[in-house]
């Protein structure tokens, strides 16, 4: 059999959607709220009662079906992120170790984490954009449907339209992805020995790894939601009415800590952790048998 240098990726999405597409409106619900937090409530008390108000609010006025609110984008991106991400990253891994002077792991891990996250969150950004924008919309609908939010994007905003907040978002992935991988390959020895059942140490390192990862860069993926709503429909999607920011990720923080406070930047940050945390730990485990199951047949050095 042919020898194959590439990774063959995979996406949970489809099986993970039954619980992630809610948590993931929930989220962004949360992300676009602009109403300052009182400094007497703790972060994770306000993210809970945020939480449940904002499933009662969709329920009450949305009904079930508001919390699949932009699932199509979604569907696609995970795909295709996820493709893209771990090709990405076993190519890179690949051709560090091929340096004459092989780096630190620690060190080659977290720049294959951080070039994969980049490349697939380039490559896939409009999707996200665009899930971000059907998820924020209310009962009022902004747009009608997947081909009528591309064609009013682009003849409103042009291009650049689909790009909104980029920046912010290859800012977050680069630490996020580096974190992450960095801290999976650290974590995954020590637990391996430990012979957890059904393999689930890698699940585990999943799971830890994800949650460190994700903490440390949540408020960039928050700033990263309020950039993708910018334009001429800024005003229209539920959650109240987000400030023109204007350019820079550095300029849309201090705006946002100076109205909300520093917790204003982890509006949603229990739900994120929720719904990130099992996907990464089904996601790596899969990885791993899939990768030990390649390679076990000679497909895949």
């Amino acid at each position: 059999m042919p020898r194959i240098r590439e990774n063959r990726s995979w996406s949970l999405g489809p099986q993970l959607d039954l619980y992630r597409a809610p948590l993931d409106v929930v989220k962004i619900r949360l992300q676009l709220q602009t109403h300052p937090i009182h400094r007497s409530i703790s972060l994770p008390t306000r993210n809970l009662n945020g939480a449940i108000q904002t499933i009662n609010s969709i329920l009450r006025h949305e009904g079930i079906s508001g919390f699949w609110r932009g699932n199509v984008p979604a569907e696609l991106l995970y795909i295709t992120y996820s493709s893209i991400q771990f090709t990405s990253y076993r190519l890179t891994t690949t051709a560090l170790s091929a340096f004459p002077t092989p780096l630190p792991s620690p060190v080659s891990t977290f720049i294959s984490g951080a070039l994969a996250g980049v490349a697939a969150t380039s490559a896939t950004y409009p999707l996200d954009l665009l899930r971000t924008r059907f998820a924020a919309q209310g009962p009022s609908k902004v747009y009608r449907s997947l081909l009528s939010s591309i064609s009013t994007i682009y003849c409103s905003e042009g291009l650049p339209g689909f790009f909104q907040g980029l920046g912010a978002g290859v800012t977050q992935i680069v630490p996020y992805m580096g974190l992450f991988f960095a801290t999976y390959e650290m974590l995954r020895p020590p637990l391996a020995k430990l012979e957890l059942p059904f393999g689930s140490g890698d699940a585990t390192a999943g799971v830890m790894a994800s949650v460190l990862a994700k903490s440390g860069v949540f408020p960039l993926d928050l700033i990263r939601k309020r950039l993708q709503i910018q334009g001429p429909t800024r005003e229209r999607f539920a959650g109240g009415v987000v400030p023109v920011y204007g350019k820079g990720v550095w300029r849309v923080g201090k705006k946002i800590v100076g109205k909300e406070g520093w917790r204003g930047l982890y509006r949603g940050l229990g739900v994120g952790l929720v719904k990130a945390a099992p996907a990464s730990a089904v996601t790596m485990w899969t990885y791993e048998r899939t990768l030990k199951e390649l390679k076990a047949w000679d497909v895949l050095e």
